[in-house]
């Protein structure tokens, strides 16, 4: 009988869609992280719950040829990257594993996903830094990401996945709390000022933030001359959050140096970026994915675009050049104004900016623009598309959509309900039985068939992919 604390050397068989190392053995499967499929491993059992147990590798006996060496001294420890240990190309065709796998175990639906689209810096490919600080047991000030599952800080001096001016960033206001005496947050007691670091690079200028409980830190003038010495051109805010939250930016903002924000340009769109400004942090694979999306969507330039959880609107805008019209539903207010501002500094009068929910937003722009040659684009949260949302589309007969997902789990639950493979009996989604018998590439009338599925690795050396997939609806 297999209990805590047990070593066991076993092969694992493959890796879970978290990037751990699925290993089964007398009967219970266990996650072991930081192994790879083929490699036979020593590992501690540290936890059994039935059939399943979490394991840690105490050593590889055989490593596998995809294994390389991590570049990262707190891999395994933050809650960041879990697949630095896997050679570049077998991670981008381990995402599209998990994309496929979802969409076969949740959506009922079996296609081929290829290898997902490399991003040109598989490290320091972030350009925008978002770190917690706080303070250690001792009550010390500590700058880190969160270890997995937890609010416990892991001090770090460099990312790996972030660019070189973090760790310049960083070192600058390690410097300053120390000789400023600026106390890190603690949350469990609620004292302390500073309480996350973001920041964000924008054509070789950075824009700053310090998010703190405390509306007057020390000395900023000390600060921005530190700031001044690593960075040539740069904007320095001070966002003031004092609430018991897990919500990093509070309402109010501080400018407290530089212009505030800073212009950029990108697939000829003009737009402005500001400290709280939503925009993918892989330049070089979101303009991949906003290419791709584009040619999808906008193939003959005479299309009336509904862009549904539009965001900022920098999608929308790139649409708004090709199509006939362009309307972006977006339930933030402050993401919708900033789709404002991309409108009127673009001059685009063929796009329309609609502040409020997509279920409820939708059905009227479906009927103003009825007998228009409609096409849908849809970027929801990780929550996945609302089932209301859904039932509109196939009830629309909308001849195409688009979905951008960040989540394969719901993109499957979606897919599943849009091409037919699932529906609901007695409020539960179930696979459709009048689909037992039908082949695979086959999509009842009324509903969308899968023509194109991509996966693009956003963010390398984690576990998350994003994946476009563009549908035609079955009409006979």
């Amino acid at each position: 009988m297999i209990e805590k604390n047990d070593i066991i050397c076993a092969v694992t068989d493959a890796i879970g869609s978290n990037g751990e190392g699925i290993i089964r053995h007398e009967g219970i499967t266990f996650f072991v992280p930081a192994c790879l499929p083929g490699e036979k491993v020593r590992f501690r059992v540290l936890k059994l719950k039935g059939n399943v147990g979490y394991g840690k590798a105490e050593e590889i006996i055989t490593p596998a040829e995809e294994r390389v060496r991590e570049r990262c001294p707190v891999f395994l420890k933050c809650g960041g990257c879990c697949l630095q240990h896997l050679e570049y190309n077998a991670q981008l065709v381990h995402k599209a594993g998990i994309v496929k796998e979802a969409l076969r175990k949740i959506g009922g639906i079996n296609v081929q996903v290829p290898q997902a689209h490399k991003s040109d810096l598989p490290y320091g490919y972030r350009n925008k830094l978002q770190i917690p600080v706080g303070v250690d047991k001792e009550g010390n000030a500590v700058i880190g990401f969160y270890a997995e599952h937890s609010h416990r800080i892991v001090p770090i001096s460099a990312c790996a996945i972030h660019p070189e001016w973090s760790e310049r960033l960083i070192a600058v206001i390690k410097r300053y709390m120390k000789e400023c005496a600026v106390k890190g947050y603690d949350e469990e007691k609620g004292t302390g000022a500073l309480r996350h670091i973001v920041a964000r690079e924008i054509g070789g200028k950075y824009i700053v933030t310090l998010v703190s409980a405390k509306k007057n830190l020390p000395n900023l003038p000390y600060l921005i001359g530190l700031l001044s010495e690593v960075f040539s051109s740069f904007t320095l805010y001070i966002n003031f959050n004092a609430e018991n939250t897990n919500v990093i930016l509070g309402k109010e903002f501080q400018l407290v140096h530089g212009t505030g924000i800073f212009e950029a340009e990108e697939q000829g769109i003009r737009y402005e970026a500001g400290p709280s400004t939503f925009l993918q942090v892989n330049e070089n694979v979101r303009g991949k994915l906003y290419r791709d999306a584009l040619k999808t969507v906008c193939a003959d330039g005479d299309e009336v675009v509904i862009d549904a959880y539009s965001g900022g609107g920098l999608l929308t805008a790139m649409l708004a050049k090709k199509a006939k019209r362009v309307y972006g539903i977006e339930l933030e207010e402050e993401a919708s104004r900033c789709a404002d501002s991309l409108k009127e500094k673009n001059r685009l009068t063929n796009m329309t900016n609609i502040c409020g929910r997509v279920e409820e937003k939708l059905p009227a722009v479906l009927e103003k623009e009825r007998g228009e040659k409609l096409r849908l684009i849809l970027d929801p949260p990780r929550a996945g598309i609302a089932r209301s949302v859904l039932e509109a589309l196939l009830a629309s007969g909308i001849e195409k959509l688009t979905l951008i997902s960040c989540n394969p789990a719901t993109l499957a639950r979606d897919l599943g309900i849009l091409t037919g493979r699932l529906v609901e009996k007695e409020g539960e989604l179930v696979k459709n039985p009048a689909y037992a018998a039908l082949g695979s590439d086959v999509t009842l009338p009324g509903y969308y068939a899968i023509e194109k599925i991509q996966p693009y690795d956003m963010f390398p050396q984690t576990k998350h992919v994003e994946t476009l997939v563009c549908l035609v609806r079955k009409t006979d």
